[in-house]
């Protein structure tokens, strides 16, 4: 049987169509749909198909604009929107069913030498002195709803320690801080454009989620409604995705039904190897009231 990492890496190995035409399949992970960080490591996939070895993506920007079907592939359309001396600008559209469900630009440059500084790794634990998470107990996971469970049961391709652990099943009320170690679960290859792939897809975990922190409110629960609108992610140092790396993340704000999150990506010696910010949807429905009787 293939493992979760050849079988995320296979997930992030687009088909060629035409010149500027990709194809890549859809995994259900346990999400009602395809799950945003599949798209977005498909989509940087894509353009890193169309530009030369000399140049590596700097910066990605992207929307997402419709729910993506877990049971159908996804194209992607490549715009070669430029290519000049030092940079490179690339467009994508992932379109499924005949609509586009996300848009992404990207930024490519050669290497340059310059002034370098960056903010420093908070102080935190080392990612061997904090315990994996505790399976969840089997009669508390038949009780959620069967996406969930599969979400929770699962054993994925990341693995990720949290230094201030939180219940998400009964989640406090809490700062909207945290940081998180993760790394992909087996080692895998040198090239950087494969690390920068599995990177953009682990930054969708953990990220919106902060901005529920003040509210006491979860994913999980049934009431609660989230969902990616955009994403961005700057790369600024080589890293590997298969060593640890640190995520520390805050939400600064959450308002009229959305929620912003931003993080810093440190690599285990304290290098900031990549910065995100997504802001993502977050509606809470109104407890039904009792019937009447």
């Amino acid at each position: 049987m293939s493992s979760p990492v050849s079988e995320l890496i296979e997930l992030l190995t687009l088909e060629r169509l035409e010149d500027n035409l990709f194809r890549g399949q859809s995994r259900d992970i346990g999400t009602k749909y395809v799950f945003g960080g599949q798209v977005l490591g498909q989509a940087l996939s894509a353009t890193q198909m169309t530009i030369d070895a000399d140049r590596a993506a700097h910066s990605l920007h992207a929307y997402f604009l419709r729910a993506g079907d877990i049971e159908h592939p996804i194209v992607y359309q490549v715009d070669r929107t430029r290519d000049g001396g030092s940079f490179s600008v690339r467009r994508v559209t992932a379109i499924q069913h005949g609509q586009p469900i996300f848009f992404l630009a990207a930024s490519f440059q050669k290497h340059e030498d310059g002034g370098e500084h960056q903010l420093s790794m908070p102080e935190v634990p080392k990612p061997e002195d904090i315990e994996p998470s505790p399976n969840i107990p089997p009669q508390v996971l038949e009780k959620l709803p069967t996406k969930v469970q599969r979400w929770l049961s699962r054993m994925g391709p990341f693995e990720f320690r949290h230094v201030y652990p939180r219940d998400e099943l009964n989640p406090p009320k809490r700062p909207p801080f945290q940081q998180v170690w993760f790394r992909l679960s087996e080692k895998v290859g040198d090239a950087p454009e494969l690390h920068r792939a599995l990177l953009a897809y682990a930054s969708d975990f953990h990220l919106l989620g902060t901005a529920t922190f003040p509210h006491g409110i979860s994913y999980y629960q049934p009431n609660v409604q989230m969902a990616s609108l955009d994403h961005a992610l700057w790369f600024h140092r080589p890293f590997r995705a298969d060593d640890w790396l640190l995520y520390s993340i805050d939400s600064p704000s959450a308002q009229h039904g959305r929620g912003l999150a931003r993080g810093l990506i440190y690599d285990r010696d304290g290098r900031l190897v990549a910065s995100t910010a997504q802001e993502g949807m977050i509606r809470v429905a109104p407890a039904t009231a009792p019937t009447a009787r």
